[in-house]
């Protein structure tokens, strides 16, 4: 089973930083793209930021020069760093990857979605 862990949500005060981290494990391989989405309460999920395995990235606008994503392709992990921290940007924050994924002996082009980890920020 494939399975995407997150880590490192918490509550700041604005302006600080936070570093998310997720882990790929179990029957996932060959992952092209790894990033993060959020969804504040009361609306939609959002795209956060996108890496691809050959190192192109993806931002939001709102989120530009102040996250960071990274990657490691070798450990399957990314990696978000937050800095400057706005209450705007409190949500839940899931990691998500898009790779080949065995199921009953078979593997499909799929994608995994982790729990999710609450980020806070306080004014």
């Amino acid at each position: 089973q494939a399975q995407l862990a997150e880590s490192g949500g918490g509550t700041v005060q604005a302006g600080e930083s936070l570093r998310l981290h997720c882990a790929a494990s179990g029957s996932i391989f060959s992952i092209n793209s790894m990033g993060w989405h959020r969804q504040a309460p009361g609306k939609k999920r959002e795209l956060v930021a996108v890496i691809t395995s050959g190192g192109y990235t993806i931002y939001a606008d709102s989120v530009k020069g102040r996250f960071t994503i990274s990657r490691d392709n070798a450990r399957s992990t990314v990696d978000l760093q937050m800095n400057s921290l706005k209450p705007e940007d409190t949500a839940t924050y899931f990691c998500k990857a898009d790779g080949q994924v065995i199921t009953n002996g078979k593997d499909k082009f799929q994608t995994v979605w982790g729990q999710g980890t609450l980020v806070t920020v306080s004014s």
